[in-house]
C-alpha cells in the first residue's frame, strides 16, 4: 500500500509562526500521530506532502525516520492549489501495483482500526471513503448519493440549499487504485468558487469510469476531527486525554478526577496505582503497583518501583524510584538520579545524578548533586554537595550509615566514611574518616560588653 500524507496547509488561524501540522496534541506533533498510525498499517511507501514551514517539517521527517527501515519520503507542494494538486505532487512517487491511503497532517486522532476498514473496503479495484454523519455539517464536503450510491462529493461553497441539508460528510480520507487515481488527477479542473483543484472530484470520475465508490465509518465522530485553530486543538486534546483516562480506569488505575489529567507520552501503569488531580506524565513513565501519585506532579521518562508514593507538588525527570520510596512533597528529581529501596526525599531537596541506596533518607531543604550514597544515611536540612567549581563537576561519596548535620556543605571531591558523623555547620573540604564525628565551625563565644549599632539622628 502507498500512503499519501498532505501537511503542505500554513494554518493561517492558529496565529502562530510555527507549521499547523508541527503544533503539539498530547506532547506530540500533530503530522506524528498520522505517521504513527499510518505506520500500523505497514505501506510499502509512505510520502508528506510539505510546503509552508518546509525546512521545520523536513527536520521531523528525518527524525521520524530514524530506525526505520522503510523511509518516508517528502514531495514539496510549492503553490497550495488544493488538496488534489497536493496528492498530483506524490504521484510520481507511487506503485501502481498497490491502492494508495490518503491521509492529512492535522487529522490527528483516527484510528488503525477505522483505516483498516476502510482499506478492506476499498480493496485492490474500489475507492473508498471515511465518511460521517454530523449533526451540524457546516462548512463541510457533502457526500452525495442516488439510490444509495455514492456519485459525488460537492464542497460547502458550491453546494446548494438540498445538498447543504445533508448530514453525511467527507472526512477528506480515502483509499483509491492508483493507477486510476493518477489518470483522475491529471483530468482535474478548478472551475469551483475556490479556484482549486479539489480531490473531492475524482468520485464523479470513478462514477464515470464505472469503478465502485464505497464509504466506511469511523468509531467516533471525533476521529475525523481536523485541526484549524487552537480552539480546536485545545478540543481534541481534551477528547484525547479523556480517551487515554477513560483506558487507564478500564486497566484498573485509580483517577481522583478522570478530567484533570494530561499524558504527553506512555504511561505503564501496575494493579492498584492510584493518581490525584493535575498531574502531567511525559515520556515513557512507569508506576509499579501500588504506586500513589498525588496532585500535580510532573513525571518525564521516569520509573517508580511497587508502593512508591510521591506526594504533591513533585518534578521527577529521567528518574528511578526505589519500592516503598517517599517523595516529596516538593521534590525534585533531576536526571540520573536512581533511588533504592524505602527512600525518603523530602519538601524541597533536589537530587541531581546521584544513586542514593536503600533506607537513606534527606527530609528537607537540601541539595545533592553528583553522589553515590549508602543505605541509612541521614542528610540534614540544609546540607549541600558542592559539586562544581565553575569548570568541572565533582562526585561525593557518602557511605553506609553516616550521619549529616544539618547546614552541611561538602566540597567535592569528597568522600565521607562508613558509620561517620558531621557535626551541624560543618564545612568539610577534605576525607571524613569512618566511624568518627568530624566538625568545622569555629567554637561559640559571646562579646561582653557589644552594643548594636544605632541609626545616626538626622
Amino acid at each position: 500500500m502507498n500512503v499519501v500524507i498532505l501537511a503542505a496547509g500554513m494554518g493561517k488561524r492558529m496565529q502562530s509562526a510555527l507549521p499547523k501540522v508541527l503544533h503539539p496534541l498530547a506532547g506530540k506533533p500533530l503530522l506524528s500521530h498520522v505517521i504513527d498510525v499510518a505506520r500500523t498499517l505497514v505501506p510499502s511507501r509512505l510520502c508528506v506532502i510539505y510546503g509552508h514551514g518546509g525546512a521545520a517539517v523536513l527536520k521531523l521527517l528525518e527524525k521520524q525516520n530514524e530506525g526505520q527501515a522503510a523511509p518516508i519520503v517528502a514531495a514539496l507542494q510549492e503553490q497550495q492549489l488544493g488538496t488534489g494538486h497536493a496528492v498530483m505532487q506524490a504521484a510520481p512517487m507511487l506503485d501502481d501495483g498497490v491502492p494508495t491511503l490518503i491521509l492529512y497532517g492535522d487529522v490527528p486522532l483516527t484510528s488503525a482500526a477505522s483505516l483498516q476498514r476502510l482499506v478492506a473496503a476499498a480493496g485492490a479495484d474500489k475507492l473508498a471513503i471515511l465518511t460521517v454523519v454530523q449533526a451540524d455539517p457546516f462548512g463541510l464536503g457533502r457526500i452525495v448519493r442516488e439510490n444509495g450510491a455514492i456519485v459525488r462529493i460537492v464542497e460547502e461553497k458550491d453546494a446548494n440549499e438540498a445538498e447543504r441539508a445533508i448530514g453525511e460528510i467527507n472526512s477528506g480520507i480515502m483509499v483509491a487504485p492508483t493507477a486510476q487515481l493518477k489518470r483522475w488527477l491529471a483530468a482535474l479542473e478548478n472551475d469551483n468558487a475556490q479556484g482549486e483543484f479539489y480531490l473531492t472530484d475524482i468520485v464523479a470520475q470513478a462514477v464515470a469510469d464505472g469503478v465502485a465508490v464505497v464509504s466506511a465509518q469511523p468509531a467516533a465522530e471525533w476521529e475525523v476531527a481536523g485541526v484549524n485553530s487552537k480552539v480546536q486543538l485545545a478540543q481534541l486534546e481534551r477528547i484525547h486525554q479523556g480517551n487515554i483516562a477513560h483506558a487507564l480506569l478500564e486497566r484498573g488505575v485509580t483517577l481522583l478526577d478522570p478530567a484533570r489529567i494530561d499524558v504527553r507520552g506512555e504511561l505503564i501503569c501496575g494493579r492498584d496505582v492510584t493518581i490525584d488531580v493535575g498531574c502531567v506524565f511525559e515520556g515513557r513513565v512507569e508506576l509499579g503497583d501500588g504506586v500513589r501519585v498525588g496532585a500535580h506532579n510532573v513525571l518525564v521518562n521516569a520509573s517508580i518501583a511497587a508502593g512508591a508514593q510521591i506526594k504533591p507538588f513533585c518534578h521527577i525527570e529521567d528518574a528511578v524510584v526505589g519500592a516503598d520510596s517517599v517523595i516529596g512533597p516538593y521534590a525534585r528529581l533531576r536526571p540520573g538520579t536512581v533511588l533504592a529501596h524505602d527512600v525518603h526525599i523530602g519538601n524541597f531537596v533536589e537530587i541531581k545524578n546521584s544513586q542514593v541506596d536503600a533506607h537513606s533518607k534527606a527530609n528537607h531543604l537540601a541539595y545533592v548533586g553528583d553522589a553515590t550514597i549508602g543505605s541509612r544515611v541521614n542528610i540534614g536540612a540544609g546540607t549541600i554537595t558542592c559539586n562544581y567549581d565553575g569548570v568541572n563537576k565533582y562526585r561525593t561519596v557518602i557511605e553506609d550509615d553516616v550521619f549529616i548535620g544539618s547546614d552541611s556543605q561538602l566540597i567535592a571531591p569528597v568522600t565521607v566514611g562508613k558509620g561517620a558523623t558531621l557535626g551541624a555547620g560543618t564545612t568539610l573540604s577534605s576525607n571524613a574518616p569512618a566511624g568518627k564525628l568530624t566538625i568545622s565551625r569555629p567554637r561559640q563565644a559571646t562579646i561582653d560588653g557589644w552594643k548594636r549599632p544605632l541609626k545616626a539622628p538626622k
